[in-house]
């Protein structure tokens, strides 16, 4: 079905009833940000598909804000037949979050971080590497509901080259962008189902070995057109090329 016209909010279990209360961070966000009133409508979901169209019907301001709604009816959205993994090299500053982001509101079903060998940033094990991950798995979540998407991206922990070409033997198809590629992704023969990793390297480029390992497990090269785009834009971009040439956009 098309996707919905009111704003998302993202809930932990969606009401059995027929009668909601919304409380917490999305609360506030909706009362202080979005200055939601008695009367409008909003969507709550889990993030996995599932959702309610629901009414508010009273608004309950102060400290700990809350929304009393009235659910009008419920219904599921499955996901894509086609997934498309997007697996997204670490990139340093805000521009990996920015990749997150945009891929997020194109359509990324999951988005799996790339220890690359040219990755400036490196998410060490420990606290700043959960602290990095978390900032990527809030940027999707935000950018989900910003999309007013029902899937939320699954953003695991990352992987080296040995584990990403494990994956790309497991995937119905793997692409990696590469500016040097002969093949055009507008040309590559397209699975009707399965995941497809798209895989984007990092500022300083895939190195040759990466490439060579990739293309062993089963990874094809292809190129999106006659420039280079930053990494932080090249899957938003594939993405909106895929939706093209697939269902994901029916």
């Amino acid at each position: 079905m098309p996707g919905t016209t009111a704003p998302v909010f993202l809930v932990g279990e969606l009401p059995a009833g027929s009668r909601a209360v919304l409380d917490g961070d999305e609360a506030r966000h909706a009362v202080t940000v979005r200055r939601m009133r008695a009367g409008e409508r909003l969507v709550l979901s889990d993030g996995k598909g599932a959702a309610a169209d629901c009414v508010v019907d009273a608004v309950r301001a102060g400290r700990d804000p809350a929304l009393d709604l009235v659910v009008e009816r419920r219904w599921s959205e499955p996901e894509p037949r086609l997934r498309v993994v997007v697996v997204q090299a670490l990139a340093k500053g805000d521009r990996g979050e920015l990749a997150v982001e945009l891929a997020t509101e194109a359509g990324a079903d999951a988005i799996l971080p790339w220890r690359a060998e040219r990755s400036v940033a490196r998410w060490e094990e420990g606290p700043r590497g959960a602290k990095a991950l978390a900032r990527w798995q809030n940027t999707a979540r935000a950018a989900a509901k910003q999309a007013r998407r029902l899937w939320v991206p699954e953003v695991p922990e990352p992987v080296g080259t040995t584990s990403l070409a494990a994956s790309v033997k497991d995937a119905a198809l793997a692409l990696v962008l590469e500016g040097t590629a002969e093949q055009r992704l507008t040309t590559v023969d397209l699975p009707a189902e399965g995941d497809l990793l798209l895989v984007v390297g990092p500022e300083g480029g895939i190195t040759d070995a990466e490439l060579d390992t990739l293309c062993a497990a089963g990874a094809i090269p292809v190129r999106l057109g006659p420039t280079v785009l930053r990494t932080s834009t090249a899957a938003a971009v594939a993405l909106g090329a895929l939706g093209a040439r697939t269902t994901r956009w029916e």
